[in-house]
């Protein structure tokens, strides 16, 4: 089976995937709705691919990529509370309970009291998980280098600055949706 998709460019220089034009294009009906539809699969596309990327180097190392990105926040920290964790990664904090409790048991972090507040448990990460961390760092280096290979320095900071402000947008459109359906109550 060949998973690797075919691109062709388009009279304008730009890469598109034909099959997924053709299935936005009957999805949306009209010619002024498919360029956000396209831009949205192209962006769920480069998102699994990095995902793949992150998943193939962490799983051989025994870790989940939500388990990855708990012990990378945690690198270089003093703790951080479970539901500090859970906001950051936009997350539940019973999913950062279950992945703190994974790491935990495989030596990577621990529950530390804070100091500050009694009441209160931070997570940490130890001197075993900082090991992993530093393992995994060229790899992950020399991964995404490859993933990002042939874009510029000016490309990259393009392409974070549109995914940052498509972030932006859909927190706005969220919290307007929670605002309108709170109304509605």
């Amino acid at each position: 089976m060949n998973n690797v998709p075919t691109y062709e460019v388009d009279a304008t220089g730009l890469r598109y995937d034909p099959r997924v034009r053709a299935m936005m294009a009957r999805f949306a009906g009209d010619g002024v709705a498919l360029p956000p539809l396209e831009a949205a699969a192209a962006v769920r596309s480069a998102y699994h691919a990095i995902e793949r990327m992150r998943a193939h180097g962490s799983q051989g190392r025994g870790i989940s990529t939500g388990a990855l990105d708990l012990l990378i926040r945690l690198d270089g920290e003093h703790g951080i509370s479970v539901g500090e964790l859970a906001r950051a990664a936009g997350v539940s904090s019973r999913n950062v309970t279950g992945l703190v409790d994974t790491l935990e048991r495989g030596g990577l972090v621990r529950r530390v009291p804070d100091r500050k507040d009694r009441r209160s448990v931070l997570v940490e990460i130890t001197p075993g998980g900082r090991g992993w961390v530093e393992a995994f760092r060229e790899p992950s280096r020399r991964a995404m280098r490859a993933i990002f290979h042939g874009f510029s320095a000016e490309e990259l900071a393009a392409f974070r600055d549109m995914c940052l402000r498509l972030a932006a947008n859909q927190q706005r459109l969220a919290t307007e949706l929670d605002r309108i359906g709170s109304s509605d109550s």
